[in-house]
Protein backbone atom coordinates (compact mmCIF):
# COMPACT_ATOMS: atom_id res chain seq x y z
CA UNK A 1 0.00 0.00 0.00
CA UNK A 2 2.69 2.21 0.53
CA UNK A 3 1.87 5.64 1.12
CA UNK A 4 -1.89 5.23 -0.37
CA UNK A 5 -4.12 7.13 2.07
CA UNK A 6 -7.28 5.17 4.43
CA UNK A 7 -9.59 7.44 2.16
CA UNK A 8 -8.37 6.10 -1.21
CA UNK A 9 -8.75 2.40 0.27
CA UNK A 10 -12.14 2.75 1.17
CA UNK A 11 -13.72 3.88 -2.14
CA UNK A 12 -11.79 1.50 -3.77
CA UNK A 13 -13.72 -1.46 -1.67
CA UNK A 14 -16.58 0.03 -2.26
CA UNK A 15 -16.48 -0.08 -5.66
CA UNK A 16 -15.86 -3.65 -5.45
CA UNK A 17 -18.36 -4.48 -3.03
CA UNK A 18 -21.02 -2.25 -5.63
CA UNK A 19 -19.76 -4.46 -8.61
CA UNK A 20 -20.40 -8.06 -6.46
CA UNK A 21 -23.15 -6.83 -4.24
CA UNK A 22 -25.60 -9.95 -5.95
CA UNK A 23 -23.12 -12.70 -6.23
CA UNK A 24 -24.50 -15.75 -8.41
CA UNK A 25 -22.91 -19.34 -8.32
CA UNK A 26 -20.44 -18.16 -11.07
CA UNK A 27 -20.51 -14.65 -12.88
CA UNK A 28 -19.88 -15.37 -16.07
CA UNK A 29 -19.13 -18.42 -18.48
CA UNK A 30 -16.14 -19.56 -19.97
CA UNK A 31 -15.88 -18.33 -23.55
CA UNK A 32 -16.00 -22.19 -24.92
CA UNK A 33 -17.12 -25.19 -24.12
CA UNK A 34 -15.39 -27.02 -20.81
CA UNK A 35 -13.34 -29.67 -21.76
CA UNK A 36 -13.71 -33.47 -20.56
CA UNK A 37 -10.52 -34.28 -17.66
CA UNK A 38 -10.09 -37.28 -19.83
CA UNK A 39 -9.69 -35.32 -23.44
CA UNK A 40 -7.72 -32.31 -22.22
CA UNK A 41 -3.94 -31.91 -21.19
CA UNK A 42 -3.49 -32.78 -17.73
CA UNK A 43 -2.29 -29.29 -16.40
CA UNK A 44 0.70 -28.80 -13.44
CA UNK A 45 -0.81 -27.57 -10.03
CA UNK A 46 0.70 -24.71 -8.48
CA UNK A 47 -0.84 -24.48 -4.69
CA UNK A 48 0.50 -21.33 -3.08
CA UNK A 49 -0.48 -21.52 0.49
CA UNK A 50 -0.51 -19.34 3.13
CA UNK A 51 -0.86 -19.34 7.24
CA UNK A 52 -3.68 -17.28 9.04
CA UNK A 53 -4.67 -15.07 6.01
CA UNK A 54 -7.84 -13.53 6.10
CA UNK A 55 -9.40 -12.65 3.03
CA UNK A 56 -10.95 -8.97 4.37
CA UNK A 57 -6.84 -8.80 3.92
CA UNK A 58 -7.12 -9.15 0.82
CA UNK A 59 -7.90 -6.46 -2.14
CA UNK A 60 -10.02 -8.96 -4.25
CA UNK A 61 -12.06 -9.64 -1.18
CA UNK A 62 -13.06 -5.54 -0.40
CA UNK A 63 -10.04 -5.17 1.53
CA UNK A 64 -10.83 -1.77 3.56
CA UNK A 65 -6.86 -2.09 4.69
CA UNK A 66 -4.92 -3.18 2.38
CA UNK A 67 -3.62 -3.84 -1.83
CA UNK A 68 -2.76 -7.61 -3.19
CA UNK A 69 -1.89 -6.65 -6.75
CA UNK A 70 -0.49 -10.09 -7.32
CA UNK A 71 -3.11 -11.98 -5.55
CA UNK A 72 -5.52 -9.95 -7.16
CA UNK A 73 -4.35 -10.90 -10.33
CA UNK A 74 -5.02 -14.16 -10.03
CA UNK A 75 -8.68 -13.33 -9.48
CA UNK A 76 -8.89 -10.84 -12.12
CA UNK A 77 -7.58 -13.71 -14.60
CA UNK A 78 -9.11 -17.01 -13.07
CA UNK A 79 -11.93 -16.99 -10.24
CA UNK A 80 -12.75 -15.74 -6.73
CA UNK A 81 -14.48 -18.28 -4.63
CA UNK A 82 -16.36 -16.21 -1.59
CA UNK A 83 -17.68 -18.80 0.71
CA UNK A 84 -14.63 -21.62 1.17
CA UNK A 85 -14.63 -22.98 4.62
CA UNK A 86 -12.01 -24.71 7.06
CA UNK A 87 -13.47 -27.49 9.12
CA UNK A 88 -11.40 -26.68 12.13
CA UNK A 89 -10.24 -23.51 12.23
CA UNK A 90 -6.24 -24.14 13.37
CA UNK A 91 -3.09 -24.29 11.26
CA UNK A 92 -2.46 -28.30 11.50
CA UNK A 93 -5.57 -29.50 11.17
CA UNK A 94 -6.38 -27.88 8.54
CA UNK A 95 -3.51 -28.85 6.64
CA UNK A 96 -4.30 -32.61 7.44
CA UNK A 97 -7.88 -32.09 6.30
CA UNK A 98 -6.33 -30.53 2.80
CA UNK A 99 -4.03 -33.88 2.11
CA UNK A 100 -6.43 -36.51 3.20
CA UNK A 101 -9.78 -34.81 1.94
CA UNK A 102 -11.30 -36.00 4.98
CA UNK A 103 -12.45 -33.72 8.63
CA UNK A 104 -10.32 -34.19 11.31
CA UNK A 105 -11.84 -36.13 13.39
CA UNK A 106 -11.87 -39.05 10.28
CA UNK A 107 -7.94 -38.39 9.30
CA UNK A 108 -7.20 -38.37 12.95
CA UNK A 109 -5.32 -35.31 13.32
CA UNK A 110 -7.52 -32.80 15.79
CA UNK A 111 -5.35 -30.65 17.23
CA UNK A 112 -1.87 -28.99 16.48
CA UNK A 113 -0.03 -31.02 19.64
CA UNK A 114 0.00 -34.26 17.50
CA UNK A 115 2.12 -36.04 14.75
CA UNK A 116 0.09 -36.60 11.08
CA UNK A 117 -0.34 -40.04 10.57
CA UNK A 118 1.83 -40.03 7.33
CA UNK A 119 1.18 -43.58 6.54
CA UNK A 120 -2.75 -43.05 5.27
CA UNK A 121 -3.68 -42.04 1.75
CA UNK A 122 -3.25 -38.65 0.31
CA UNK A 123 -3.72 -36.22 -2.77
CA UNK A 124 -0.08 -36.39 -3.31
CA UNK A 125 0.35 -40.06 -2.91
CA UNK A 126 -2.46 -40.41 -5.46
CA UNK A 127 -1.24 -38.17 -7.58
CA UNK A 128 2.51 -39.55 -7.50
CA UNK A 129 0.66 -42.93 -9.16
CA UNK A 130 -1.08 -40.86 -11.76
CA UNK A 131 2.44 -39.93 -12.73
CA UNK A 132 2.49 -37.02 -11.08
CA UNK A 133 5.59 -35.13 -10.19
CA UNK A 134 5.07 -34.14 -6.09
CA UNK A 135 6.89 -31.33 -4.55
CA UNK A 136 6.08 -29.01 -1.37
CA UNK A 137 8.34 -26.42 -0.54
CA UNK A 138 7.94 -24.33 2.86
CA UNK A 139 5.64 -24.83 5.90
CA UNK A 140 4.35 -28.48 7.06
CA UNK A 141 3.42 -28.44 10.87
CA UNK A 142 2.55 -31.64 11.13
CA UNK A 143 5.73 -33.01 13.21
CA UNK A 144 5.89 -35.89 10.88
CA UNK A 145 7.97 -35.94 7.98
CA UNK A 146 5.93 -35.37 4.52
CA UNK A 147 5.15 -38.62 2.60
CA UNK A 148 4.30 -38.74 -0.88
CA UNK A 149 6.33 -36.08 -2.19
CA UNK A 150 9.25 -36.78 -4.93
CA UNK A 151 10.88 -33.72 -3.38
CA UNK A 152 10.64 -32.03 0.36
CA UNK A 153 11.68 -29.09 1.61
CA UNK A 154 9.80 -27.70 4.87
CA UNK A 155 10.27 -25.43 7.72
CA UNK A 156 11.49 -26.99 10.99
CA UNK A 157 8.54 -26.98 13.18
CA UNK A 158 6.70 -23.65 12.99
CA UNK A 159 9.58 -21.94 11.24
CA UNK A 160 11.34 -18.30 12.10
CA UNK A 161 10.56 -15.64 10.35
CA UNK A 162 14.83 -15.17 9.53
CA UNK A 163 16.88 -17.59 8.43
CA UNK A 164 14.96 -20.18 9.08
CA UNK A 165 15.90 -24.19 9.31
CA UNK A 166 14.87 -26.22 6.47
CA UNK A 167 14.22 -29.79 6.44
CA UNK A 168 14.56 -32.16 3.97
CA UNK A 169 15.30 -35.76 3.31
CA UNK A 170 19.36 -34.87 3.61
CA UNK A 171 18.57 -33.66 6.99
CA UNK A 172 18.13 -29.90 8.14
CA UNK A 173 20.27 -26.70 7.19
CA UNK A 174 19.67 -23.03 7.93
CA UNK A 175 19.44 -20.92 5.04
CA UNK A 176 20.19 -16.95 5.52
CA UNK A 177 17.49 -14.87 4.70
CA UNK A 178 13.89 -13.49 5.24
CA UNK A 179 11.89 -16.72 4.80
CA UNK A 180 8.99 -15.60 2.89
CA UNK A 181 11.88 -14.92 0.22
CA UNK A 182 13.96 -17.35 0.82
CA UNK A 183 10.79 -20.07 0.80
CA UNK A 184 10.27 -18.68 -3.00
CA UNK A 185 13.88 -18.47 -3.75
CA UNK A 186 13.50 -22.46 -2.94
CA UNK A 187 10.36 -23.02 -5.36
CA UNK A 188 11.59 -21.43 -8.03
CA UNK A 189 14.84 -23.40 -7.76
CA UNK A 190 12.43 -26.66 -7.58
CA UNK A 191 10.60 -25.48 -10.79
CA UNK A 192 13.62 -24.11 -13.36
CA UNK A 193 16.29 -26.83 -12.07
CA UNK A 194 15.16 -29.89 -10.04
CA UNK A 195 11.73 -30.83 -11.32
CA UNK A 196 11.49 -33.54 -14.59
CA UNK A 197 10.28 -31.01 -17.39
CA UNK A 198 8.31 -34.83 -19.20
CA UNK A 199 5.93 -35.05 -16.02
CA UNK A 200 3.34 -32.66 -14.70
CA UNK A 201 3.99 -31.05 -11.77
CA UNK A 202 2.18 -30.68 -8.40
CA UNK A 203 4.15 -27.81 -6.32
CA UNK A 204 2.80 -27.22 -2.94
CA UNK A 205 4.35 -23.57 -1.96
CA UNK A 206 3.95 -22.60 1.62
CA UNK A 207 4.58 -19.69 3.53
CA UNK A 208 4.48 -19.34 7.16
CA UNK A 209 3.41 -15.51 6.27
CA UNK A 210 1.44 -13.89 7.94
CA UNK A 211 1.47 -15.94 11.25
CA UNK A 212 2.15 -15.16 14.45
CA UNK A 213 4.59 -12.70 15.64
CA UNK A 214 4.44 -10.93 12.36
CA UNK A 215 7.59 -10.25 11.33
CA UNK A 216 7.89 -8.66 8.23
CA UNK A 217 10.84 -8.90 5.62
CA UNK A 218 13.79 -6.03 5.01
CA UNK A 219 11.59 -4.90 2.19
CA UNK A 220 8.70 -3.82 4.16
CA UNK A 221 9.77 -2.83 7.35
CA UNK A 222 7.98 0.46 8.68
CA UNK A 223 5.97 0.66 4.91
CA UNK A 224 2.33 1.47 7.03
CA UNK A 225 4.26 3.63 9.48
CA UNK A 226 1.95 6.65 8.54
CA UNK A 227 -1.19 4.40 7.82
CA UNK A 228 -3.73 4.77 10.29
CA UNK A 229 -5.98 2.14 10.01
CA UNK A 230 -9.63 2.14 10.15
CA UNK A 231 -10.88 0.10 13.13
CA UNK A 232 -13.66 -3.05 12.61
CA UNK A 233 -16.66 -2.09 13.99
CA UNK A 234 -16.47 -4.99 16.86
CA UNK A 235 -13.25 -3.91 18.03
CA UNK A 236 -14.59 -2.92 21.54
CA UNK A 237 -17.41 -6.23 21.50
CA UNK A 238 -18.46 -7.06 24.81
CA UNK A 239 -19.61 -10.74 23.75
CA UNK A 240 -23.46 -9.48 25.67
CA UNK A 241 -26.28 -11.71 24.56
CA UNK A 242 -24.08 -15.10 23.35
CA UNK A 243 -22.89 -18.03 24.94
CA UNK A 244 -20.50 -17.63 27.80
CA UNK A 245 -17.65 -18.72 25.67
CA UNK A 246 -17.20 -15.81 24.05
CA UNK A 247 -15.99 -14.01 26.56
CA UNK A 248 -13.99 -16.96 28.45
CA UNK A 249 -11.54 -16.98 25.95
CA UNK A 250 -8.21 -15.67 26.17
CA UNK A 251 -7.16 -14.00 22.87
CA UNK A 252 -8.10 -9.71 23.20
CA UNK A 253 -5.99 -7.43 21.91
CA UNK A 254 -6.34 -5.77 25.39
CA UNK A 255 -5.57 -8.65 27.50
CA UNK A 256 -3.40 -11.49 26.11
CA UNK A 257 -1.24 -9.53 22.90
CA UNK A 258 1.65 -9.21 23.94
CA UNK A 259 3.57 -6.03 24.00
CA UNK A 260 7.22 -7.35 23.66
CA UNK A 261 7.13 -9.64 21.12
CA UNK A 262 3.90 -9.20 18.96
CA UNK A 263 4.42 -5.62 19.15
CA UNK A 264 7.97 -5.51 18.97
CA UNK A 265 8.97 -3.79 21.82
CA UNK A 266 11.52 -6.00 22.67
CA UNK A 267 14.19 -7.65 19.91
CA UNK A 268 13.85 -10.82 18.41
CA UNK A 269 16.18 -13.16 18.47
CA UNK A 270 17.31 -15.85 15.13
CA UNK A 271 18.42 -12.35 13.41
CA UNK A 272 22.09 -11.69 12.14
CA UNK A 273 23.45 -8.83 12.68
CA UNK A 274 22.73 -6.70 9.46
CA UNK A 275 19.21 -8.03 9.85
CA UNK A 276 19.09 -6.54 13.66
CA UNK A 277 20.44 -3.40 12.88
CA UNK A 278 17.78 -2.72 10.20
CA UNK A 279 15.00 -4.09 12.36
CA UNK A 280 16.37 -1.90 15.10
CA UNK A 281 16.43 1.25 13.05
CA UNK A 282 12.45 1.26 12.28
CA UNK A 283 11.02 -0.63 15.75
CA UNK A 284 13.89 1.50 18.30
CA UNK A 285 11.68 4.91 17.89
CA UNK A 286 8.72 2.95 18.38
CA UNK A 287 9.54 1.60 21.47
CA UNK A 288 11.32 5.18 22.63
CA UNK A 289 7.98 6.49 21.83
CA UNK A 290 5.40 4.05 23.65
CA UNK A 291 7.30 3.73 26.83
CA UNK A 292 8.01 8.18 26.89
CA UNK A 293 3.79 8.25 26.90
CA UNK A 294 2.16 4.71 27.48
CA UNK A 295 -0.76 4.41 26.48
CA UNK A 296 -3.91 2.41 28.66
CA UNK A 297 -7.28 1.76 28.40
CA UNK A 298 -9.36 1.95 25.36
CA UNK A 299 -6.29 4.01 24.12
CA UNK A 300 -4.32 0.99 24.19
CA UNK A 301 -6.65 -1.54 22.72
CA UNK A 302 -6.32 1.42 19.87
CA UNK A 303 -2.79 1.56 19.62
CA UNK A 304 -1.95 -2.36 19.80
CA UNK A 305 -4.67 -2.54 16.60
CA UNK A 306 -2.65 -0.10 14.77
CA UNK A 307 1.05 -1.85 15.74
CA UNK A 308 -0.63 -5.56 14.92
CA UNK A 309 -1.71 -4.14 11.43
CA UNK A 310 1.31 -2.86 10.28
CA UNK A 311 3.31 -5.94 10.84
CA UNK A 312 0.43 -8.45 9.84
CA UNK A 313 -0.33 -6.00 6.68
CA UNK A 314 3.51 -6.15 5.95
CA UNK A 315 4.02 -9.66 6.20
CA UNK A 316 1.43 -10.46 3.87
CA UNK A 317 2.99 -7.79 1.28
CA UNK A 318 5.78 -9.69 1.52
CA UNK A 319 4.16 -12.68 0.12
CA UNK A 320 2.15 -10.62 -2.02
CA UNK A 321 4.96 -9.53 -4.08
CA UNK A 322 6.72 -12.79 -3.77
CA UNK A 323 3.92 -14.62 -5.66
CA UNK A 324 4.33 -11.93 -8.41
CA UNK A 325 8.11 -13.21 -8.75
CA UNK A 326 6.70 -17.38 -9.15
CA UNK A 327 3.78 -15.58 -11.40
CA UNK A 328 6.42 -13.96 -13.72
CA UNK A 329 7.90 -17.46 -13.76
CA UNK A 330 5.18 -19.15 -15.00
CA UNK A 331 4.45 -16.62 -18.05
CA UNK A 332 8.20 -15.96 -18.79
CA UNK A 333 9.26 -19.63 -18.82
CA UNK A 334 5.55 -20.57 -21.28
CA UNK A 335 4.05 -22.83 -18.11
CA UNK A 336 1.40 -20.45 -17.42
CA UNK A 337 -0.79 -21.38 -19.95
CA UNK A 338 -1.35 -25.23 -18.46
CA UNK A 339 -0.94 -24.29 -15.02
CA UNK A 340 -3.39 -24.00 -12.75
CA UNK A 341 -2.78 -21.71 -10.05
CA UNK A 342 -4.54 -21.86 -6.57
CA UNK A 343 -3.94 -19.15 -3.54
CA UNK A 344 -5.55 -19.98 -0.36
CA UNK A 345 -4.64 -19.96 3.64
CA UNK A 346 -5.05 -22.39 6.22
CA UNK A 347 -8.38 -20.55 8.42
CA UNK A 348 -9.31 -16.72 8.54
CA UNK A 349 -7.86 -14.66 11.12
CA UNK A 350 -9.20 -12.11 13.53
CA UNK A 351 -8.11 -8.24 12.56
CA UNK A 352 -9.37 -6.90 15.60
CA UNK A 353 -12.27 -8.10 14.87
CA UNK A 354 -14.59 -8.74 18.37
CA UNK A 355 -11.50 -7.41 20.08
CA UNK A 356 -9.05 -10.68 19.01
CA UNK A 357 -6.67 -11.93 17.11
CA UNK A 358 -5.67 -15.67 16.17
CA UNK A 359 -8.40 -18.35 15.01
CA UNK A 360 -10.55 -21.24 16.27
CA UNK A 361 -13.90 -20.00 16.10
CA UNK A 362 -16.98 -21.00 13.93
CA UNK A 363 -17.30 -16.80 13.66
CA UNK A 364 -17.01 -15.91 10.27
CA UNK A 365 -13.58 -14.36 10.44
CA UNK A 366 -11.55 -17.30 10.98
CA UNK A 367 -14.02 -19.72 9.51
CA UNK A 368 -13.80 -18.26 6.24
CA UNK A 369 -10.23 -19.45 3.85
CA UNK A 370 -9.52 -17.26 0.82
CA UNK A 371 -9.58 -19.29 -2.36
CA UNK A 372 -8.69 -18.22 -5.60
CA UNK A 373 -8.07 -20.36 -8.87
CA UNK A 374 -6.38 -19.32 -12.24
CA UNK A 375 -6.90 -21.89 -14.77
CA UNK A 376 -6.43 -20.82 -18.38
CA UNK A 377 -8.92 -22.00 -20.65
CA UNK A 378 -11.54 -23.36 -18.09
CA UNK A 379 -11.61 -20.60 -15.44
CA UNK A 380 -13.73 -17.52 -16.51
CA UNK A 381 -11.72 -14.36 -16.13
CA UNK A 382 -13.12 -12.81 -13.42
CA UNK A 383 -15.63 -14.69 -12.27
CA UNK A 384 -16.56 -14.93 -8.74
CA UNK A 385 -18.45 -18.49 -7.06
CA UNK A 386 -20.69 -18.07 -4.06
CA UNK A 387 -21.05 -21.93 -3.67
CA UNK A 388 -20.32 -23.22 -0.30
CA UNK A 389 -17.05 -24.82 -0.60
CA UNK A 390 -14.74 -26.63 2.04
CA UNK A 391 -10.80 -27.53 3.10
CA UNK A 392 -11.75 -31.30 2.36
CA UNK A 393 -12.92 -30.20 -1.47
CA UNK A 394 -9.11 -29.28 -2.00
CA UNK A 395 -7.68 -32.72 -2.53
CA UNK A 396 -10.65 -34.22 -4.61
CA UNK A 397 -9.86 -30.66 -6.64
CA UNK A 398 -6.07 -31.35 -7.33
CA UNK A 399 -6.99 -35.33 -8.19
CA UNK A 400 -9.81 -34.45 -10.66
CA UNK A 401 -7.68 -31.76 -11.92
CA UNK A 402 -5.25 -34.60 -12.58
CA UNK A 403 -8.10 -37.20 -14.12
CA UNK A 404 -7.08 -39.14 -11.54
CA UNK A 405 -9.79 -41.35 -9.40
CA UNK A 406 -11.04 -39.61 -6.21
CA UNK A 407 -11.27 -41.98 -3.54
CA UNK A 408 -14.85 -43.09 -2.32
CA UNK A 409 -13.27 -42.22 1.62
CA UNK A 410 -12.52 -38.84 0.64
CA UNK A 411 -15.60 -36.40 2.04
CA UNK A 412 -15.04 -33.57 -0.29
CA UNK A 413 -16.02 -33.25 -3.72
CA UNK A 414 -14.00 -31.67 -6.84
CA UNK A 415 -14.40 -27.54 -7.02
CA UNK A 416 -13.90 -28.25 -10.85
CA UNK A 417 -17.03 -28.06 -12.40
CA UNK A 418 -17.57 -24.58 -10.76
CA UNK A 419 -14.15 -23.57 -11.61
CA UNK A 420 -15.45 -23.58 -15.25
CA UNK A 421 -18.20 -21.90 -14.52
CA UNK A 422 -21.15 -24.70 -14.27
CA UNK A 423 -23.89 -24.66 -11.36
CA UNK A 424 -24.31 -28.29 -9.99
CA UNK A 425 -27.81 -28.32 -8.96
CA UNK A 426 -26.73 -30.73 -5.92
CA UNK A 427 -24.37 -28.76 -4.50
CA UNK A 428 -24.10 -28.99 -0.72
CA UNK A 429 -26.60 -26.24 0.99
CA UNK A 430 -24.58 -26.37 4.06
CA UNK A 431 -20.99 -26.67 5.70
CA UNK A 432 -20.00 -28.59 9.00
CA UNK A 433 -17.54 -27.30 11.48
CA UNK A 434 -15.76 -29.07 14.88
CA UNK A 435 -13.06 -27.49 16.90
CA UNK A 436 -11.22 -29.19 19.30
CA UNK A 437 -8.83 -28.14 21.49
CA UNK A 438 -9.80 -27.23 24.48
CA UNK A 439 -8.02 -26.65 27.18
CA UNK A 440 -5.16 -24.89 25.47
CA UNK A 441 -3.49 -21.65 24.19
CA UNK A 442 -6.51 -18.91 23.92
CA UNK A 443 -8.28 -21.28 25.33
CA UNK A 444 -11.46 -21.20 22.94
CA UNK A 445 -13.85 -23.65 23.92
CA UNK A 446 -14.75 -26.68 21.80
CA UNK A 447 -17.88 -26.42 19.71
CA UNK A 448 -19.33 -27.88 16.71
CA UNK A 449 -21.91 -26.39 14.11
CA UNK A 450 -23.05 -25.96 10.86
CA UNK A 451 -23.49 -23.15 8.02
CA UNK A 452 -26.20 -22.51 5.26
CA UNK A 453 -26.25 -19.78 3.44
CA UNK A 454 -28.32 -17.62 6.06
CA UNK A 455 -27.94 -18.94 8.90
CA UNK A 456 -25.37 -20.39 11.71
CA UNK A 457 -26.03 -23.37 14.12
CA UNK A 458 -22.53 -23.76 16.81
CA UNK A 459 -23.34 -26.25 20.28
CA UNK A 460 -20.66 -25.53 23.06
CA UNK A 461 -21.02 -29.08 24.07
CA UNK A 462 -18.83 -28.74 27.26
CA UNK A 463 -20.95 -25.52 28.44
CA UNK A 464 -24.53 -27.07 26.70
CA UNK A 465 -24.52 -23.55 25.26
CA UNK A 466 -25.86 -23.03 21.69
CA UNK A 467 -25.78 -20.04 19.45
CA UNK A 468 -28.09 -19.47 16.38
CA UNK A 469 -27.19 -16.36 13.63
CA UNK A 470 -29.22 -14.94 11.34
CA UNK A 471 -26.14 -14.07 8.90
CA UNK A 472 -28.25 -12.00 6.39
CA UNK A 473 -29.05 -9.62 9.66
CA UNK A 474 -26.66 -10.29 11.69
CA UNK A 475 -23.35 -10.45 9.77
CA UNK A 476 -21.19 -10.02 12.82
CA UNK A 477 -22.55 -12.56 14.67
CA UNK A 478 -23.68 -10.34 17.69
CA UNK A 479 -27.06 -11.33 18.15
CA UNK A 480 -27.70 -14.97 19.19
CA UNK A 481 -31.37 -16.39 18.30
CA UNK A 482 -30.64 -19.90 19.34
CA UNK A 483 -33.82 -18.69 22.31
CA UNK A 484 -35.59 -16.80 20.03
CA UNK A 485 -39.22 -18.16 19.98
CA UNK A 486 -39.29 -16.58 16.57
CA UNK A 487 -36.31 -18.72 15.16
CA UNK A 488 -37.44 -21.89 16.57
CA UNK A 489 -38.42 -23.48 13.17
CA UNK A 490 -35.19 -22.53 12.09
CA UNK A 491 -33.07 -23.97 14.79
CA UNK A 492 -35.30 -27.62 14.72
CA UNK A 493 -34.23 -27.39 10.74
CA UNK A 494 -30.51 -26.80 11.67
CA UNK A 495 -30.25 -29.49 14.28
CA UNK A 496 -31.93 -31.74 12.12
CA UNK A 497 -29.34 -31.22 9.26
CA UNK A 498 -26.27 -30.96 11.88
CA UNK A 499 -27.08 -34.52 12.73
CA UNK A 500 -27.47 -35.54 8.99
CA UNK A 501 -23.84 -33.61 8.27
CA UNK A 502 -22.61 -36.30 11.53
CA UNK A 503 -23.95 -38.84 10.07
CA UNK A 504 -22.99 -38.37 7.07
CA UNK A 505 -18.85 -37.91 7.69
CA UNK A 506 -18.70 -40.75 10.64
CA UNK A 507 -18.91 -38.23 13.48
CA UNK A 508 -21.67 -39.92 15.17
CA UNK A 509 -20.24 -39.43 18.53
CA UNK A 510 -19.02 -35.68 18.22
CA UNK A 511 -18.41 -35.27 21.71
CA UNK A 512 -16.36 -38.45 22.16
CA UNK A 513 -13.92 -37.70 19.43
CA UNK A 514 -10.87 -36.46 21.43
CA UNK A 515 -11.21 -39.75 23.89
CA UNK A 516 -11.60 -41.83 20.73
CA UNK A 517 -8.04 -40.26 19.04
CA UNK A 518 -6.48 -39.55 22.39
CA UNK A 519 -7.97 -42.58 24.80
CA UNK A 520 -7.65 -41.59 27.96
CA UNK A 521 -4.15 -43.13 30.37
CA UNK A 522 -5.41 -45.95 32.61
CA UNK A 523 -4.19 -45.77 35.85
CA UNK A 524 -1.00 -47.37 36.65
Amino acid sequence: MGRTTHAIFLSLAAGYLLACGNLAVVDSQPEHSAEPAAERERPNILFVFTDDHAPHAISAYGSVLNETPNIDRLANEGMLFTRTFCGNSICAPSRATILTGKHSHANGHIDNGSEFDGSQETFPKLLRAAGYQTAIVGKWHLRSAPTGFDHWEVLKGQGPYYNPPIRSAEGTEVIEGYTTEVLTDMGLDWLQNQRDPDKPFMLMLQHKAPHRRWQPGPRELGMYDDVQFLEPATLFDDYEGRSSAAGMQEMTLRDHMSTDLDLKLKDPGGMNPEQLAAWKKIYDPKREAFEADPPTGDDLVRWKYQRYMQDYLACIEGVDHQLGRVLDYLDESGLADNTVVIYSSDQGFYLGDHGWYDKRWMYEESLRMPFIVRWPGQTPAGSNCDALCQNIDFGPTFLDLAGAEVPDAMQGVSLTPLMQGESPEDWRSSIYYHYYEYPAVHMVNRHYGVRTERHKLIHYYQLDEWELFDLELDPDELTNRADDPAYSAVRAELKTELTRLQELYGETDPEGTVDRIYPPKKDA
